[in-house]
């Protein structure tokens, strides 16, 4: 194993990174919304003016004050504005929630160990328009920083160093979406020359391969990198990786570290150092046991809901359907479900009756990769009504029934054909430990503008990283990409 010896100066100051400046971005927008919210609890429930008129008046001010500190202090402690959580993903939410329950629970232990009277109306009113109020902005921000990157800015400049494979597979899983911000400067592959003049092509970005991993810490400076991006650290050792660590300290440069380990969420990975060595261990899949007793119950409620609250408007689309063209309301397709047990998916009928007749005649128009699914974008089978309710996605209202009846999920693996688990082979298979969703990853990731291999992908990654909260994640996102229309035809 080699050792790194790499002697580089210190990288000129880079002023001030868009990391700063997001930050204080996102505390002066907790700051203001915080207090609002506290200061309208207070109003709602007090009747006071933040002016402290009389001595009652002054100490529920003086509590509100001590409030917003607490909340704001917890929303850092919890590190909600860490550089490395804003942006994507679940986290930045998670540990917004949690710092809002922790102050919550701060103030009920210590009202009721000093025994002070505070109004739970004040509470109430405070912990929901707060949380809210948080999100939502965190939500408006994140969008804002989604366009900025959409647009080149706000990056983080990456130098990525590794064999020639593994580097290349991360350069392109890192750069595959503007969104996720990051941009690969510079490749360093042990044993190449230096310099090598050698470039990668990664997603439509052309990257050049500098050298060596001397080479690679050398380029740091020269693209002012944020950070560096090792996928082999068996390469450098112990004790390379140790001196690694400390010289990019002194250069303020990031190291990250791939694990090797791709579509596993950060919720099963867990750092437990033992005997001075960092391990990460990889938690089992939560698909048995508590854990599908807890999904089952909330499929049960939410699709018990969703038939009682949208029950006027599928009246109204069967009558629709029933008048516009000849044939039944609702159309039953086989599908395989969990353990491989086929069952009739229910949907509102969008085609013409005899369209399952038809199929042979289009396969050469087939718009989906692989051959195994079927998808066309201007298909003629599809009545006029059926186009929109196919847009925003109404004829899968009925599925609801499907989840009642206990066939499928409210979120899971798209419901797969007979003929598609035909094809199956081990891994794939996996995709029958769970019930099949209505909704699920590939719905708020292309739908069908996916291929074959992405939707299998996401299938996969979904079953190994089920939780509750990845759960309602997906349906807020299923609710906001049919409105939109995207991916859907």
């Amino acid at each position: 194993m080699s050792v790194l010896s790499t002697s580089v100066g210190r990288v000129a100051e880079r002023g001030t990174r868009w990391e700063r400046t997001y930050a204080v971005r996102l505390l002066i927008t907790d700051v203001a919304v915080v207090t609002t919210a506290v200061l309208l609890a207070q109003f709602v429930r007090f009747g006071y003016t933040p002016m402290p008129e009389n001595s009652a008046s002054a100490r529920s001010t003086a509590f509100s004050a001590l409030f917003i500190v607490l909340w704001l202090a917890a929303l850092t402690i919890f590190r909600s504005r860490a550089s490395r959580v804003v942006g994507s993903g679940i986290d930045e939410y998670r540990r917004v929630i949690s710092a809002s329950f922790w102050t919550f629970g701060a103030i009920a232990i210590v009202t009721l160990l000093l025994s002070l009277e505070v109004a739970r109306g004040y509470l109430a009113v405070a912990l929901p328009v707060g949380a809210l109020g948080l999100l939502v902005t965190r939500s408006l921000w994140r969008s804002e920083l989604a366009k900025a990157r959409m647009r080149g800015e706000m990056q983080t400049s990456v130098v990525a160093i590794g064999r020639k494979r593994e580097v290349t597979l991360l350069a392109a899983e890192l750069t595959k979406n503007p969104v996720h911000g990051y941009r690969i400067v510079a490749i360093g592959i042990p044993g190449y020359g230096s310099p090598c003049g050698e470039t990668i092509e990664v997603n439509g970005q052309i990257i050049p391969v500098v050298g060596d991993e001397s080479a690679a810490m050398a380029a740091i400076t020269d693209c002012a990198a944020d950070s560096v991006a090792i996928t082999d650290p068996e390469h450098f050792g112990v004790e390379g990786i140790s001196n690694l660590t400390w010289t990019l300290d002194a250069l303020d440069v990031d190291l990250v570290v791939s694990p090797g380990a791709m579509d596993v969420a950060g919720a099963r990975l867990l750092m437990r150092p033992v005997a001075d060595f960092p391990l990460i261990h990889v938690e089992k899949p939560q698909y048995r046991g508590t854990a599908r007793f807890t999904k089952r119950a909330f499929d049960f409620a939410f699709a018990l809901a969703a038939l009682i609250a949208l029950s006027p408007l599928m009246l109204a689309v069967a009558l629709a359907i029933k008048l516009t063209s000849r044939g039944p309301v609702f159309y039953r397709a086989e599908r395989i479900g969990k353990d491989g047990r086929p069952f009739p998916m229910i949907k509102f009928r969008t085609m013409v009756q005899d369209a399952d007749t038809r199929v042979d005649e289009l396969l050469a128009h087939n718009e989906v990769a692989g051959g195994v699914l079927f998808k066309m974008r201007d298909d003629p089978r599809v009545t006029r009504i059926g186009r929109w309710l196919r847009r925003l996605s109404i004829d899968e209202l009925p599925q609801f029934i499907n989840v009642l009846r206990q066939d499928m999920s409210v979120v899971g693996p798209r419901p797969p054909l007979r003929r598609e688990v035909e094809t199956y082979d081990g891994k794939i298979s996996r995709r029958l430990l769970v019930k099949p969703g209505i909704t699920g990853l590939w719905q708020v990731s292309g739908r069908s503008t996916l291929s074959w291999e992405e939707s299998v992908r996401l299938d996969l990654s979904y079953i190994e990283n089920w939780s509750m909260a990845v759960d309602l994640v997906i349906i807020f996102k299923t609710a906001r990409a049919v409105v939109a229309g995207h991916g859907a035809f």
